[in-house]
């Protein structure tokens, strides 16, 4: 059964296709994304997006009705967006490189 979803989740526009997360939440909470419950697999902090609905590979990421990127491979409803599958449409992506942080 779904946890409860007031306050948790934040959709400003119907355009878009992730919901923020507006508290933190564990690996296996339950999420109700309209009709459909998912699983999150990972802890997620504040703030951190995840997949309203299934997004496909080179869709536009759209988020407070604004596109912010694109996905670079095939995104489950419930799965967590980030920079492990969108890149910037804007701006060049960078990966932390220990060897030189």
């Amino acid at each position: 059964m779904p946890d409860n979803q007031t306050g948790l989740l934040l959709r400003i526009s119907d355009e878009d296709n992730v919901y923020v997360l507006l508290r933190s939440v564990n690996a296996g909470t339950c999420l109700l994304l309209g009709e459909q419950t998912v699983i999150v697999e990972n802890p997620l902090g504040l703030g951190h997006k995840i997949a309203a609905r299934s997004i496909a590979i080179g869709e536009k990421i759209v988020k407070y009705g604004a596109p912010i990127g694109s996905a670079t491979r095939d995104i489950r409803a419930g799965e967590h967006v980030h920079l492990h599958n969108i890149t910037s449409d804007y701006i060049p992506t960078y990966t932390l490189n220990s060897e030189t942080d």
